[in-house]
């Protein structure tokens, strides 16, 4: 199963927006180079984003603002806007419910699973975007100085 990275590839897409404004064209296709993934991809993220009230665009320009100060949006935003509230783990529902383990592990796990994602969610809602933005600017302070 392939794991979904619309959550990593639009807190991407919105540093992007805003460390590289008025430094390049903010396309679709500029930030789809950033992330090594399609145009049309980006404009998707993009178009949940907007209906999230997270960026604002304007069809057929190429200038996504943000709606807020970077301060303002938690990483648990952007995260609903792009997958709404999907639990973050899962648990398989083909079992063997005559197994000792098949027929007890769903609601074991989904026990588990539930307290995980909470605390997942609740730590996702304490992190902003200023804070990833924050960390790629120390990043590239500290290769900068070649550390």
């Amino acid at each position: 199963m392939r794991v979904s990275t619309r959550f990593s590839d639009s807190i991407h897409t919105l540093a992007y927006i805003e460390i590289c404004r008025g430094k390049v064209p903010l396309t679709s296709e500029n930030i789809a180079e950033s992330i090594e993934t399609s145009p049309v991809v980006v404009r998707r993220l993009m178009s949940k984003l907007r209906a999230a009230k997270i960026i604002t665009t304007v069809h057929g320009t190429a200038d996504p603002k943000l709606t807020r100060e970077p301060s303002k949006i938690t990483l648990y935003d952007i995260y609903l806007a792009v997958e709404g509230d999907q639990p973050l783990f899962n648990v398989d529902k083909k079992t063997n419910p005559e197994c000792i383990v098949g027929g007890n592990i769903q609601p074991v796990l989904t026990e588990f699973y539930h307290a995980a994602d909470v605390a997942a969610k609740g730590r996702l809602n304490q992190f902003t975007l200023q804070d990833v933005l924050d960390s790629i600017g120390v990043r590239l302070a500290k290769n900068a100085q070649g550390i």
